[in-house]
């Protein structure tokens, strides 16, 4: 397993995680198995905004005796009342939804309290005059919730929020279909939802990620807004190429898919790689580096990558991307201008280009 850490919150995160879709329409053998397994090989982030109200008994089952050793982000609005998801901002129905699920999970406090699924300006108007965000923020002053989240699909409303200083993990659907407005809630512009990314990078906020695959459109040729199916892999890897996001938290129903998450780390370089959505890019998200790094190896040893990623955050304000930057081994400067990189990018990004630029940036 890998791990990254959330800058604000200093918790040590698996970049993959658990999502919660259709675990409950599993039986409670099979799911404890699944959880016990993914905990078992280092899993050890969960997102608790599921379908169905079996999934907190599962999950009590499961990780009482390890409970320590989990990250859950929990969700002030969601409703389980009918046994099935529900969403509502009502301040009582929240604190008795909230009581029901601690009970169920067998602890006595929440990682990360979420502020949950607010994607326009009256959904979040509700939540604080009702009540909901005070409350929330009361049991984070008693020490029941240790961290405050938000769950969004709308990158204005994300930016909205996080003014408010108030958030330190950011739920966000992140998959190339959304990124290039494909799909139900690809809300915002290319350029809107990256400049989202970078904010939370340069801010230390973490984004853990819902919907990678889409709800399963991107992993169907007759789905895919692309008109070609991509792999769970290539998915996980784009989210994780993102400037921000800390872990990916696809759905799981059984052990098996547990595995199939895990053959991740083992799969070769080509198995991830995502270049083919250089062809069906915007005319907006051509020409800019997504730090894909489909271009190496550069022949000079250059981590182009992460170079470019570098100075897109030094540019959104991030203090520290400066020395991050030369910390790496190769710079902008030491850039040949062979061309290599730029017959190879998906995306049609002139690299020979901007490593003038980005040098000129840092070291002059």
């Amino acid at each position: 397993m890998e791990y990254r850490i959330n800058q604000k919150t200093q918790d040590r995160i698996s970049v993959i995680g658990l999502g919660t879709s259709y675990i409950s329409e599993t039986s409670e053998k099979e799911a404890v198995e699944a959880l016990l397994f993914a905990h078992e090989n280092g899993i050890n982030y969960a997102d608790l905004a599921t379908a169905g109200a079996d999934t907190f008994r599962y999950y009590g089952k499961a990780f009482a005796d390890v409970r320590k050793e989990m990250l859950y982000q929990v969700h002030f609005g969601t409703d389980y009342t009918s046994g099935e998801y529900g969403w509502t901002t009502r301040l009582e129905k929240v604190k008795e939804q909230v009581d029901r699920m601690l009970s169920s999970l067998k602890t006595d406090y929440i990682d990360y309290g979420f502020i949950h699924c607010i994607d326009t300006v009256s959904d979040w108007q509700a939540y604080q005059n009702n009540g909901v965000l005070e409350y929330l923020l009361e049991m984070k002053g008693q020490g029941v919730v240790k961290h405050t989240g938000l769950s969004t699909h709308t990158p204005e409303l994300a930016q909205m929020v996080l003014d408010t200083g108030l958030v330190e993990q950011l739920m966000f659907s992140v998959n190339p279909g959304y990124d290039y407005r494909h799909g139900e809630y690809a809300k915002g512009s290319t350029d809107e939802r990256m400049r989202l990314y970078r904010r939370c990078e340069t801010e230390g906020i973490g984004i853990s990620v819902m919907k990678p695959f889409s709800g399963g459109q991107l992993l169907d040729e007759r789905t895919s807004p692309f008109g070609k199916a991509l792999t769970q892999y290539q998915c996980i890897q784009y989210a994780l190429d993102k400037p921000g996001v800390l872990t990916v938290l696809p759905g799981i129903r059984n052990i098996e898919d547990v595995k199939r998450l895990l053959g991740f780390f083992e799969a070769p370089k080509e198995e991830k790689s995502y270049d083919i959505l250089g062809t069906y890019a915007p005319q907006d998200a051509r020409g800019n580096c997504v730090y894909c790094n489909h271009c190496q190896p550069c022949p000079m040893g250059l981590n182009v990558g992460m170079i470019n990623k570098y100075y897109d955050l030094a540019w959104a304000g991030d203090t520290m991307a400066a020395d991050h930057y030369r910390k790496l081994e190769k710079h902008a400067s030491d850039c040949t201008h062979c061309g290599h990189c730029d017959g190879r990018c998906p995306f049609l990004v002139k690299q020979s280009d901007r490593m003038t630029k980005i040098a000129e940036y840092f070291e002059n």
